[in-house]
């Protein structure tokens, strides 16, 4: 059974339970991850979060309920674990357009959001060579810009080129992330190995990482085996991400795209 069947399980066990707590660990075990690795790997095969996913297909119900149910509002807010009529209200308008008061009157107003399918004839054909290293922590300095998911792929080139010119060389970059999902980058660091007036001391601890040599110092090379390793390489492995950031080694031409597992 490949990865793509799995999903489309946790997909029907997701509309079997929409009125109830999900627990998302639970989820994660179906596939085998914890719950942070699974969450990362669904966003990027899905480019949707697990968690609006659940909120959308909530949401769409919710209105068809409305309009064909003569329920009161803040019953159905409550079937679909919403705590009070106020966090409720702002959801549903922010998802429909309308608020939940409006639907009687104007349903056509109404946007439905079917549930995911996936397709499970999807091989990969795309080899990634790797291997599991284990490094002891590391001091380093540097400097970071904070950015986001999308505005990374041009903060980082051109921030590691503006230390360049003041620093020379940086041997490391590192990408932060805001959650142990890893969906929603912070920051982008350019890291030394020695201490330089100016620079933040960063800390790795030690730990065990995937490491995939990249034959380029590109930063579009770069992005484009971290989207491969996310889509079709995680989605087939059991390894479960530690919570810490990315790091690239840049040397001798080349690029190690290193991934921090438990």
């Amino acid at each position: 059974m490949n990865i793509y069947t799995k999903l489309n399980e946790i997909i029907e066990y997701t509309e079997k339970h929409l009125e109830e707590k999900i627990e998302y660990k639970e989820i994660a075990k179906m596939v085998g991850m914890n719950e942070y690795t699974f969450q990362k790997m669904f966003l990027i095969i899905s480019n949707i979060s697990f968690s609006e996913y659940i909120r959308n297909r909530r949401l769409s119900n919710a209105g068809q309920e409305i309009f064909l149910s003569k329920s009161k509002i803040i019953d159905i807010a409550m079937k679909y674990q919403y705590n009070n009529a106020t966090s409720f209200s702002r959801a549903f308008e922010k998802f429909h357009g309308i608020k939940p008061s409006e639907v009687r009157k104007n349903p056509d107003k109404l946007r439905l959001y079917t549930k995911l399918h996936f397709n499970e004839q999807y091989e990969s054909n795309k080899d990634i060579n790797y291997k599991i290293i284990e490094m002891e922590q590391m001091t380093l300095y540097g400097r970071y810009i904070l950015t986001d998911n999308e505005k990374i792929k041009h903060d980082a080139p051109q921030f590691y080129k503006e230390n360049y010119d003041i620093y020379g060389d940086a041997p490391y970059g590192m990408v932060e992330y805001y959650d142990k999902e890893r969906m929603k980058v912070k920051a982008y660091w350019v890291l030394y190995n020695e201490q330089i007036k100016g620079l933040t001391k960063k800390i790795i601890p030690k730990s065990k990482w995937i490491q995939i040599k990249i034959d380029s110092q590109s930063a579009e090379e770069i992005q484009n085996i971290s989207n491969l390793f996310y889509k079709d390489f995680l989605p087939n492995a059991k390894y479960n991400f530690r919570d810490l950031p990315e790091i690239e080694y840049y040397h001798d031409d080349i690029t190690d795209f290193l991934i921090p597992i438990e």
